[in-house]
C-alpha cells in the first residue's frame, strides 16, 4: 500500500493507491483527495467486453440501495440484450461488489449508480465534482486522467487509472477540510473509434435527492 499525503495552498492532494479494499479505509485520512484499488481485469473479460457492439453496453441512471444494485444492473443488461454468459455474470457481480464496497466506506443507505456508454469526448475539462465523493470504474477503453491542479491550470504531469482499477474521488462537497486539490477528466476520444463502458457511484442519503 502507498500513500501519499500532502497539501497545495490548504488542498488535499494525497493519492492512496491500495491491493486490497481493505485498505480503502486511507481515503477517509484528512489529506487524501483519491483512491485507487490497483487491480487487473482478467483477459478474457477484456476481449469478451470489446467485442460487443456499443448498443449492447448496458446504460443507467439509477437511485437504488446497495443490496439491489446485482438485480437492478443485471435486469438493464437483459433490457439492452446483452446476451447472458460467464462474462456478464461476472461483470454485473463486480458492480455490485464495489458498490458494497463504497457505501460501506462512505456509510451511504443509497447509491446514485450509472453506466456510461461514451464515445465522445464527454467530461473533456478538468473538474472536481459537485458530490461528496464518487467512484469511477472504467471496464472498456482507457481509464480516467487526474492531476494536481495549480492556479487554476490543467495538471501537468496527467495520471491515468488502468481500465479496471475503481478511483474513489473526493468531490466538492466533501464536509471536512481541506478541499481536494485533485481533479479529473473522461480522456479525449473523439475520432480514435473507441467505445468507453463507465461504471459511476455516488452516495445517496435519501432516494429523492
Amino acid at each position: 500500500m502507498d500513500h501519499v499525503r500532502d497539501f497545495v495552498e490548504d488542498a488535499a492532494i494525497g493519492v492512496s493507491v491500495v491491493e486490497r479494499p481493505e485498505q480503502l479505509d486511507g481515503f477517509l485520512e484528512p489529506g487524501v483527495a483519491a483512491a485507487i484499488w490497483e487491480r487487473r481485469l482478467q483477459r478474457g473479460f477484456h476481449a469478451w467486453i470489446d467485442e460487443l457492439a456499443p448498443g449492447q453496453l448496458p446504460s443507467c441512471r439509477i437511485i437504488v440501495r446497495p443490496d439491489a444494485v446485482f438485480e437492478a444492473v443485471d435486469e438493464i443488461c437483459e433490457e439492452v440484450g446483452l446476451p447472458k454468459s460467464t462474462w456478464r455474470d461476472w461483470f454485473v457481480t463486480d458492480i455490485a461488489v464495489l458498490a458494497d464496497v463504497f457505501a460501506d466506506l462512505m456509510k451511504a443507505p443509497y447509491l446514485r449508480v450509472r453506466l456510461d456508454v461514451i464515445t465522445t469526448d464527454a467530461c473533456r475539462k478538468f473538474h472536481l465534482d459537485a458530490v461528496t465523493a464518487r467512484l469511477i470504474c472504467t471496464y472498456r477503453g482507457p481509464g480516467t486522467q487526474y492531476g494536481i491542479a495549480k492556479e487554476g491550470a490543467d495538471p501537468d504531469p496527467v495520471s491515468s487509472v488502468p481500465t479496471g482499477a475503481p478511483i474513489f474521488l473526493r468531490g466538492a462537497s466533501w464536509p471536512e477540510p481541506p478541499v481536494s486539490g485533485l481533479v479529473h477528466r473522461s480522456p479525449p476520444i473523439a475520432g480514435t473509434g473507441q467505445t468507453r463502458l463507465m461504471l459511476v457511484l455516488d452516495p445517496i442519503a435519501r432516494p429523492q435527492e
